[in-house]
């Protein structure tokens, strides 16, 4: 088998992409290589077709550089655990850092099986947690979220589709709040995304390094606990003030996330839906309908926020849309209970003040020039009626 290290593969294709941002990198046996980037996927031509020698190396080289195998909690000492991995889950995720172009690239690594044979699929994750203000989301909603990471208690989530950059946002939200309050904070991941420091940059005296003010735990499902589920009950025995789940996977999770803001605590947390009223909707289907309205009601005391975004391929790059509820009136808190009854009250409080319409930031977006009319069509919420 021909030795093949990731990092110089990697690192060039960092250096020839460099104007525009990869996010995912796709290895397939007797294949191209195929980038996911700003402008949407791009083949890397350059790189020639890769033999099933050479995406097995690379496979093999990443599964290497880990320190511990997040299934069995061992140390990673050779190969062969990945073959019996794969062997017995025909699919090995794990998270890993790899050199290139002279600093560590943090990834999540998917490597599987298709019908062309092994193929290897790279995340790229950001090396730095960008600032809230940073991230493209509209000032009121900003504002609005550092408000609301003030309070005890309550359940806010971020939603969207892979590649949307929910982790991206719940990071920036997360360090906000480590950097100006005191909170004992604690993440369940899978796997770990960010990594927060214990110190940070004194606001005061430029070049200086200080202890934050929060205390961040961090969890990786696999490694540190054995489920989203038994880490999200076992946290509660930490003391936090605030959770970090990954993501919301089932009906227990669900359950305990909603248990957990109702006991004191702010959870936040990511489901895979695009808008508040589709959020809901999603929920409402973890649960057996007669439980429908008890749900409702819990979550009209409890869901603090829902912030839908999507990232779309635009004229110069990725462009961001949102939509944002914040349930900070009686009116959202009233269309949430009788949400069963219809949607329209809830899709009703969008338009008050404060909260922001996925179709009118998208129209925002589309008229500003930064997107095309095709991209603007293919993702309205609510698309016109077509005329008879």
């Amino acid at each position: 088998m021909p030795h093949l290290s990731p990092d110089p593969i990697i690192g060039r294709l960092a250096e020839a992409y460099h104007d525009r941002e990869i996010s995912d990198i796709q290895f397939r046996a007797d294949s191209l290589t195929y980038l996911h980037t700003s402008r949407g996927m791009e083949i890397a031509e350059s790189s020639g077709v890769m033999t099933a020698g050479q995406v097995t190396a690379i496979a093999e080289a990443l599964y290497g550089q880990q320190s511990v195998d997040i299934w069995t909690g061992e140390e990673v000492t050779g190969t062969e655990q990945l073959w019996t991995a794969l062997r017995h889950r025909r699919v090995a995720d794990f998270s890993c850092d790899a050199g290139a172009l002279g600093s560590p690239v943090r990834m999540r690594v998917q490597i599987h099986f298709s019908e062309r044979g092994l193929g290897v699929t790279c995340r790229m994750l950001r090396a730095n947690i960008s600032r809230l203000e940073s991230l493209g989301i509209d000032t009121l909603i900003t504002d609005s979220l550092r408000e609301l990471m003030q309070r005890r208690f309550g359940l806010g989530l971020i939603t969207g589709p892979t590649g949307s950059g929910k982790s991206t946002t719940l990071a920036a939200i997360l360090d906000y709040v480590r950097r100006h309050f005191p909170r004992h904070i604690v993440t369940v991941e899978d796997p770990i995304e960010y990594r927060y420091d214990a110190l940070m940059d004194d606001p005061d005296t430029p070049g200086r390094r200080i202890p934050a003010p929060s205390l961040v735990t961090q969890q990786e499902v696999g490694r540190h606990t054995l489920s989203y589920q038994t880490g999200l009950k076992e946290v509660l025995r930490k003391a936090p003030h605030i959770i970090l789940l990954g993501e919301i996977r089932d009906r227990e999770t669900m359950e305990t996330c909603i248990e957990a803001a109702q006991t004191g605590h702010l959870v936040l947390s990511t489901l895979h839906t695009r808008g508040a009223v589709k959020t809901v909707d999603r929920i409402l289907e973890f649960f057996p309908k007669d439980q429908h309205p008890a749900i409702l009601n819990r979550l009209s005391e409890t869901l603090t926020f829902i912030l839908s975004q999507a990232l779309l391929t635009g004229f110069s790059g990725r462009v961001l849309v949102t939509e944002y509820l914040q349930n900070t009136s009686h009116t959202v808190a009233a269309g949430m209970r009788a949400y069963q009854s219809g949607t329209t009250p809830l899709a009703d409080a969008l338009r008050y003040k404060g909260n922001l319409q996925w179709d009118q930031c998208l129209m925002s977006v589309f008229r500003a020039g930064r997107i095309s009319e095709d991209v603007f069509r293919a993702n309205l919420m609510n698309p016109p009626a077509a005329k008879a």
